[in-house]
């Protein structure tokens, strides 16, 4: 790599972190050029010689912070074995994000995602990383469980992520509610701790149960 391609590098760099700064601390409304600019410490022409524009700035960011978020937390991930384990990480992961300030991130760009274009779908694509991580614990827990042959993977994996990030919001506005939902998805995961600790027998008849509420006993069987 050529020295003048390590600085533009270092000072894309500089812009997506400082972008990351500026919306966290001041909020949407008052991320500028300038604002960007003078939290990376570099000129503000450097904004649209690099990213043509403040929305596409904003977006890379995203893109950026969402990567980074998902990649310090994709070890623990990988190390889970179980539904309700998946929960007690999910809870984990909050709180580490909102020490760090990336839900407070999360609202302004959703918040900013109705005036600046390039901003929503790139918060989605940011999701859609999590979402990712979290398909591919339950594709691999799931089956251990009475519940495998009657979730969907993909749907589960969406609807823990819409989850979270409402919890997120909500926790801007009233903590001790969303602390209140939390508690609930731990009790959700101490529900799920014990269907995973049933006997053999035990999870057959949960199985051949949820067949027959699901409408599903005469095409599977009584397995």
């Amino acid at each position: 790599m050529s020295p003048e391609t390590a600085k533009s590098r270092e000072t894309r760099t500089k812009l997506l972190e400082g972008a990351l700064r500026t919306l966290t601390e001041q909020g949407i409304a008052r991320t500028s050029a300038r604002t960007v600019a003078a939290s990376a410490g570099v000129n503000q022409a450097l904004v649209f010689y690099h990213f043509g524009s403040v929305d596409e700035l904003l977006a890379a960011a995203c893109r950026y912070g969402a990567e980074k978020s998902v990649a310090a937390h994709r070890a623990r991930l990988a190390e889970v074995t179980s539904l309700s384990e998946l929960l007690a990480v999910g809870r984990e992961i909050h709180e580490r994000e909102r020490a760090h300030g990336h839900v407070a991130l999360l609202g302004q760009l959703l918040a900013g995602a109705p005036t600046h274009a390039a901003v929503g779908p790139a918060t989605a694509a940011g999701l859609d990383l999590w979402i990712a991580e979290i398909e591919t614990v339950l594709r691999r827990v799931l089956p251990r469980t009475p519940l495998g042959e009657f979730t969907n993977p993909a749907g589960l994996a969406r609807a823990v992520a819409a989850s979270f990030v409402g919890i997120e919001l909500y926790e801007q506005v009233d903590a001790n509610g969303a602390g209140a939902a939390l508690d609930a998805l731990e009790q959700l995961g101490a529900l799920a701790a014990a269907l995973e600790e049933l006997g053999p027998v035990a999870q057959r008849a949960v199985r051949r149960h949820l067949r027959r509420v699901s409408g599903g006993e005469g095409a599977r069987g009584s397995g």
